[in-house]
């Protein structure tokens, strides 16, 4: 295994100590590991192309990682009333059609490749910041109400969206491309 992978499993590992951490309302512990666990995202990429270890077992790790760390920040902090649980719904929705739209292809036997949009890297970005900027809020406030929170908010909500109409749009496109008497055979 290489460090790139390591730090990838280290994200998955790291995600059950932020849901307990979480759950125990110890809201500046667990911000500390949710920024330990986004580094070790920027930090694996990084090395894997640094170091010209780029495997495939890490090129379908990390975006694993990403996503658990993601759903389930999103999920436990909707729980806990901490991040609006429609926010956490339209995150959840995204990755979901995302996800039924790779797994239609593949029956379809569509040939594709899985390029991330721009949007959805500006998307990723503003979802981790949602949650970084969420438990910071909660930890340094106690969650006391401010409209800068609830414009990122908005303003990641607007950005998932968008980014999971791109991924339909380029689903559409990829099935309307690929001859009907090949997805036949």
């Amino acid at each position: 295994m290489n460090i790139p992978n390591f730090l990838s499993l280290l994200r998955i590992i790291l995600i059950p100590v932020v849901v307990i951490l979480l759950i125990q309302d110890e809201y500046c512990k667990a911000l500390i590991i949710f920024v330990i666990a986004g580094l070790t995202d920027v930090l694996d990429g990084a090395m894997a192309r640094l170091l010209n270890a780029q495997t495939k077992l890490g090129s379908y790790l990390d975006p694993i990682a990403d996503k658990l760390l993601l759903s389930t920040s999103f999920v436990i902090l909707a729980i806990l009333r901490i991040i609006p649980r429609e926010l956490t719904v339209i995150v959840i929705s995204r990755d979901f059609i995302i996800l039924l739209g790779i797994a239609i292809l593949s029956l379809m036997s569509v040939p594709f490749e899985i390029k991330p949009a721009f949007i959805s890297k500006v998307t990723t970005v503003l979802q981790m910041g949602t949650i970084f900027f969420a438990l910071l809020h909660k930890a340094v406030t106690h969650g006391s109400s401010n409209n800068w929170i609830l414009a990122l908010f908005w303003l990641t909500a607007s950005f998932t969206v968008a980014s999971g109409l791109v991924y339909i749009a380029r689903g559409i496109k990829i099935i309307n491309r690929t001859n009907p008497k090949e997805i036949e055979k």
